[in-house]
């Protein structure tokens, strides 16, 4: 339950543009699609999918690291670490297990012949989208436990796109279209306070003496 007192003491220390800019990003921000990468080596290409999610208004993003260890290149992902929620998972298996609990059905991007062309998907249920990497594809415990295939029509020679130029093009088609559909795809109030709450937090400067203040207030 979010602390609404909390929230408007927070407020004060902010500006009233900033305010605002968080309202109306939140107003375009949804849980219906979420994005999960399995172990990509170049984590580069992690980081520049956290931006694509961000500026497309993707709220969460699921990160499978179990080979590289690798870490988020918060250069390239210029600040999105802020604004999106991310999730790591031990394995596929779990990540997947997980994203079903919450009520999303498994999507699984690749080329293959027998995967629906983006134009034509379904975006009426709540779906995990699924990314591999560019050379090996997602693993298959996930192509074998996946809902459906998702694919971007190509005309050329090339068979594939690297993971973040995919994940761009895939995530800017299908928020757009759910954005010019009737489903209900925004936040729910709670989700929104919660995440009010939060970017408030990050953005001021000795969060935890103001915070203490506020208690001792109370």
């Amino acid at each position: 339950m979010i602390d609404i007192n909390l929230l408007t003491y927070l407020e004060d220390f902010i500006s009233e543009n900033r305010k605002q800019r968080f309202l109306d990003v939140l107003a375009h921000r949804t849980k219906h699609f979420t994005v999960a990468v399995e172990d990509v080596f170049q984590m580069h290409n992690t980081s520049a999918v956290m931006r694509s999610c961000e500026v497309f208004g993707i709220q969460e993003l699921n990160i499978v690291e179990q080979r590289h260890g690798k870490s988020i290149d918060k250069q390239i992902a210029m600040g999105a670490q802020k604004w999106v929620d991310i999730y790591e998972h031990p394995s596929s298996q779990i990540c997947m297990d997980n994203l079903r609990k919450k009520g999303y059905q498994i999507i699984a991007t690749t080329p293959h012949d027998a995967s629906c062309f983006i134009e034509n998907f379904d975006i009426s249920k709540p779906c995990a989208l699924f990314f591999g990497t560019e050379i090996d594809g997602l693993s298959d415990v996930v192509m074998q436990q996946a809902d459906g295939y998702l694919k971007i029509p190509m005309v050329g020679f090339t068979e594939s796109l690297n993971i973040s130029v995919s994940a761009a093009i895939i995530i800017q088609d299908l928020t757009n279209r759910l954005r010019n559909s009737d489903i209900k795809w925004q936040l729910s109030e709670e989700e929104i306070y919660e995440k009010r709450l939060d970017w408030t937090r990050k953005t001021i400067k000795d969060i935890k003496f103001v915070e203490s203040r506020y208690k001792e207030n109370l």
